[in-house]
């Protein structure tokens, strides 16, 4: 039934957002004594270990070697922006990280018009519009200093969203296993020298707690993934933003972090226009649906 197999998507995007908070609450909690670069090299060599048994199954004579410049290519840009959002974790309140966090689709469509050659719709260009507004709300340049950990965050919305948009291209030929597996695997290379210039011997709890890191992201992933299989984006996508009560719950009872009202309310207008174009392309994807569905009448 649509109603039950709805209700199913939206329990799994619940428990995919939790699981993501989880993600950012470990590593704020790890403070910033540890090396952003190596920090994240050791959460991507966990999930590459995590990821073992599909690695293991993969048929790789099957992989176009063209796809190889792609998967380097984003694993270089996703091991950067990982390593920018480890930076800015432990610099800024969780949610700080968590609205700016919400520019990557924003980022991500303007992509797709510009790569992509997309159809630009003036409804769509105002919602990116506004998306931009809400970071800069956020951002407040010129108001007061812009700090590292929010300059790193911004940054990294870069460059995920251009992550992203190698992933739509991939998505084309590759399966969604061998994508995932890839990225796992040139994250961790692409992120190796750095770590080894900025090496420190991490501890025990440290490793440990990165381990768990990657095992709530692996799980948030596979957590989303489920539910985009269950029910609608129009129906998932609002859920995703619950992500933001939850940064605001944990920081203030965690960390003692109160929420800037202007990161409130830059949060509500990039939230706004990320839901409008979730909204949108759900639409025009169903509306190609019907039209490939119908049936051709004669000339």
């Amino acid at each position: 039934m649509p109603q039950q197999s709805n209700l199913l998507g939206c329990l799994w995007m619940l428990a995919g957002g939790l699981l993501f908070v989880a993600v950012t609450v470990l590593v704020r909690s790890l403070g910033s004594d540890m090396p952003a670069v190596e920090a994240a090299f050791i959460r991507y060599l966990v999930g590459v270990i995590l990821l073992l048994p599909m690695i293991w199954r993969m048929r790789w004579i099957a992989i176009r070697p063209s796809s190889y410049r792609l998967y380097v290519l984003r694993g270089m840009l996703h091991g950067v922006a990982v390593m920018l959002w480890f930076f800015a974790m432990a610099r800024i309140p969780l949610a700080e990280v968590t609205a700016i966090g919400f520019s990557t689709p924003v980022i991500t469509a303007l992509g797709a018009i510009f790569f992509f050659r997309e159809p630009v719709r003036i409804r769509r260009m105002l919602a990116i519009a506004a998306g931009f507004v809400g970071t800069l709300v956020i951002l407040r340049p010129g108001f007061h200093e812009i700090e590292a950990g929010a300059l790193a965050q911004f940054s990294a919305a870069f460059f995920f969203a251009g992550s992203f948009l190698l992933t739509k291209k991939m998505t084309q030929r590759e399966s969604s296993g061998d994508i995932l597996a890839m990225l796992s695997i040139f994250c961790t290379l692409a992120l190796l020298p750095g770590a080894i210039y900025y090496w420190r011997e991490p501890t025990l709890i440290e490793v440990a707690w990165l381990a768990l890191v990657a095992v709530f992201a692996t799980a948030g992933h596979y957590a989303v993934t489920r539910a985009i299989g269950h029910a609608p984006l129009t129906v998932t996508q609002p859920l995703t933003f619950l992500q933001m009560v939850w940064a605001v719950l944990f920081g203030y009872l965690l960390f003692d972090e109160v929420p800037d009202a202007w990161v409130i309310f830059g949060a509500g207008i990039v939230v706004s226009a990320v839901s409008y174009i979730a909204h949108r392309e759900a639409r025009v994807a169903r509306r190609n649906r019907i039209k490939a569905a119908s049936p051709t009448t004669p000339a």
